[in-house]
């Protein structure tokens, strides 16, 4: 009996190491076939888990109410399992350079607890040559076993979309791979047990790490093209959502738009790839030039406000802005490497008071990461400038255009702050005398006829 039947006849236990956004909704759907052990070094998240409450909202409150995953942040306890999956965060340094620290971590402690005939399968988005070049030798030093006759290893990239409540792990090809045909088989079959549309057995290790890290790549370098035409259209004066649509007509046609690239995937592999390109003697032309675009975009749409500000002859020094959504997608509490930061942060420096507004993001990560609180919607009044920076479906419902007047300043016109005016004008269009309700919709989910109609200054990406 391999272990693979073990783990169908509840003898062995799989383990999730890692219960973020992609490894409980994974250990969740695992409990339901097999007995799973879930855990992670963060004892606070353990008992929300424990007390069934989902703070990544991925899978729900009723459904870690329910499920049999034995969530512990005991290390000791992956003793008890024989199959591993570690899921855990793969973010970048300050130098945009890979940091390995978060799976090196979840690496030695799984490995202080391994035994043998055990299988290691890595998730983590990482650059070819990690698993078995970087991970293997940590488990070998603080087991004390040897890959290959001990345990073996695989890797399986994850494809979990936060927020997506369609693209499941359920319904997403698995790509899987292992270090030799027994262990890929294995793999295969176990997971299998939880994803309906099947699973594809990649050639190798490095061979499925690189296919993980050039998903994210493409989407990206696709993205910041079309960041790109919004900067070129908008200097001509042209509707870049209307130019999609109507290139969109075409079969052929790759439908993207323009917008914030954050998180920690697409805003992150590309690094990985171009670090092991660089280790290799190969600079990256295509790859950096679109993630150099993609990081841009929040301080160019700061700028962009600015500008329409002083359109509308607003005084910049000490105006206010509410921005709503925070996250880095819609419908998603993550807020990790959020580009709505940089926004903020660039209105700041122009002295704007800026209030943000979120309902779905995690307020304990959002204070811990950047000191910002989130305001109640009834709370945004005076501004000067409303920008609708994520569309989470609960803005989309509830906001209306009729609304959003009730939020602007309602006092008479304000002189322009000359300072402010200096360092954007130059590339401003001419500034006039209407004293507007400026609306930033940057993923266009107003009507923009409609919006202006209504008498907002009006501008999206």
């Amino acid at each position: 009996m391999n272990l693979y039947e073990k783990i169908v006849n509840r003898e062995e236990k799989v383990s999730l190491i890692g219960l973020g956004y992609v490894g409980m909704p994974i250990a969740v759907s695992f409990a339901k076939k097999t007995d799973v052990i879930g855990f992670d070094v963060n004892k606070e998240k353990i008992e929300l888990y424990k007390n069934g409450i989902d703070p990544t909202k991925e899978v729900g409150n009723e459904t870690i109410k329910n499920t049999t995953v034995d969530f512990t942040s005991d290390e000791k306890r992956l003793r008890e399992a024989k199959f591993h999956i570690v899921a855990v965060p793969t973010p970048v340094k300050e130098d945009r350079t890979p940091d390995l620290t978060p799976i090196e971590s979840a690496t030695c402690t799984l490995g202080r607890n391994l035994t043998k005939g055990s299988i290691v399968v890595f998730e983590s988005t990482v650059y070819p040559g990690v698993t078995e070049d970087f991970c293997v030798p940590i488990l070998e030093k603080e087991s004390g076993l040897k890959c290959g006759a001990d345990f073996k290893v695989g890797y399986s990239p994850e494809r979990i979309n936060p927020g997506d409540q369609e693209h499941r792990l359920e319904s997403i090809i698995k790509v899987v791979s292992g270090m030799d045909k027994e262990s890929l088989e294995i793999i295969a079959k176990v997971y299998e047990l939880v994803v309906d549309v099947g699973v594809y057995k990649a050639k190798s290790i490095k061979v499925a790490e690189a296919a993980k890290v050039i998903e994210n790549s493409q989407r990206d370098i696709n993205i910041a093209f079309m960041n790109e035409l919004s900067i070129i259209f908008n200097k001509m004066g042209i509707d870049t959502k209307a130019v999609l649509e109507t290139a969109g007509t075409k079969w052929n046609f790759l439908k993207f738009s323009p917008g914030l690239v954050g998180g920690h995937c697409i805003g992150v592999d590309p690094y990985y790839l171009t670090y092991k390109a660089e280790q290799m003697g190969y600079h990256s032309q295509i790859i950096l030039s679109g993630r150099k675009i993609n990081d841009d975009m929040g301080k160019y749409v700061a700028e962009c406000t600015v500008k329409k500000m002083i359109k509308a002859n607003k005084q910049i020094n000490g105006s206010r802005v509410a921005i709503f959504g925070v996250t880095f997608k819609e419908n998603c509490p993550d807020v990790r490497n959020t580009k709505v930061i940089d926004i903020i942060k660039e209105l700041e420096e122009f002295g704007i008071e800026v209030k943000v507004v979120d309902p779905l993001a995690d307020i304990d990560d959002l204070w811990r990461e950047y000191r910002i609180n989130s305001c109640e919607i009834d709370e945004i009044k005076g501004m000067d400038a409303v920008i609708f920076a994520v569309p989470h479906d609960e803005f989309k419902s509830t906001i209306h255009l009729e609304d959003l007047g009730k939020m602007f300043r309602s006092s008479g016109q304000m002189h322009i702050d000359s300072e402010a005016m200096n360092e954007v004008a130059a590339t401003s269009e001419c500034i006039t005398d209407i004293n507007g309700k400026v609306l930033i919709d940057i993923k266009g989910i107003f009507n923009r006829k409609e919006a202006e109609d209504m008498g907002f200054l009006y501008w999206r990406l």
